[in-house]
């Protein structure tokens, strides 16, 4: 995205989509993520940008280019959309012919300095948290494709030294990382002794996650269960109707014995039936 750059005077104006960078709060992690899949679809996929929000809902509960992999429902990114639009972060969009309403992000007028480049790193620092200049320029090619790894950490100076303030951070290598790595700061101050893989915000979007899909997955288990026992059942009643013979249970509930007529003969028991 290429955009005139403005001075500071200039930035300073009533306009919401014009507050300068450093009166802006920071943002949630649910926001984070939502701002940085509308840059991401602009860059790679204009043909399908805006986007409508169950597009969007997809594309923050990817499984590929996303750290880490969120389960986000529609409630959550529209609460996300509405606070990124009460900041000027994202616009509501309503194009002729359409039947749903759309969005797109407003960084050419929150971050009007932003380039192609630097905005290719900062949506990926957005999507993937903390990473090395090596992975950003691997990272960043589907948006654009840097010459080589000096060519990438000039850009990141550049966003380390934006001219209203600092977009991203260089956290030194130590604490298991074993060269510099540069995080995003649109979520506020990063406390340096926090930073791994994740930030304490991912951990906890990332823990209600792991509990609401291990809910759900063992609801679906015990289902299959249920089904797996019913299609037995009758499978075993099939075959006995083969051989000529019947059955019924004994007394009530599942799991009383059954008796069973073959040949004429009463058999009791549930061993013949699988």
């Amino acid at each position: 995205m290429n955009a005139e750059s403005t001075s500071p005077d200039t930035a300073v104006t009533s306009t919401p989509d014009t507050v300068p960078v450093t009166t802006l709060q920071p943002l949630t992690y649910q926001e984070v993520r939502v701002l940085g899949c509308l840059v991401e679809k602009e860059m790679t996929t204009p043909e399908y940008y805006p986007l409508t929000l169950n597009a969007l809902v997809a594309a923050c509960n990817q499984t590929t280019n996303r750290e880490p992999v969120l389960k986000l429902d529609e409630d959550t990114v529209r609460e996300a959309l509405e606070g990124l639009k009460s900041r000027g972060y994202a616009l509501q969009v309503t194009l002729a012919g359409a039947r749903v309403q759309k969005y797109k992000h407003n960084l050419e007028h929150k971050l009007p300095r932003l380039e192609k480049p630097t905005l290719a790193l900062l949506c990926v620092l957005l999507l993937r948290g903390p990473q090395t200049a090596g992975e950003l320029r691997q990272r960043t090619e589907r948006m654009f494709a840097f010459a080589d790894i000096p060519a990438a950490e000039s850009a990141i100076r550049e966003l380390m030294t934006y001219p209203e303030t600092p977009l991203v951070e260089s956290i030194p290598a130590g604490g298991g990382r074993k060269t510099i790595t540069y995080v995003h700061l649109l979520g506020g101050p990063v406390e340096m002794s926090g930073v791994a893989s994740s930030s304490a915000g991912e951990a906890a979007v990332q823990a209600n996650t792991d509990i609401a899909w291990r809910e759900r997955l063992e609801s679906e288990i015990a289902m299959l269960r249920d089904e797996v026992a019913e299609l037995r059942r009758r499978l075993g009643s099939l075959e006995l109707r083969e051989a000529g013979g019947s059955f019924s249970d004994i007394g009530s509930g599942g799991s009383t014995p059954r008796s069973a007529t073959l040949g004429g003969e009463e058999v009791t028991g549930g061993g013949f039936i699988p």
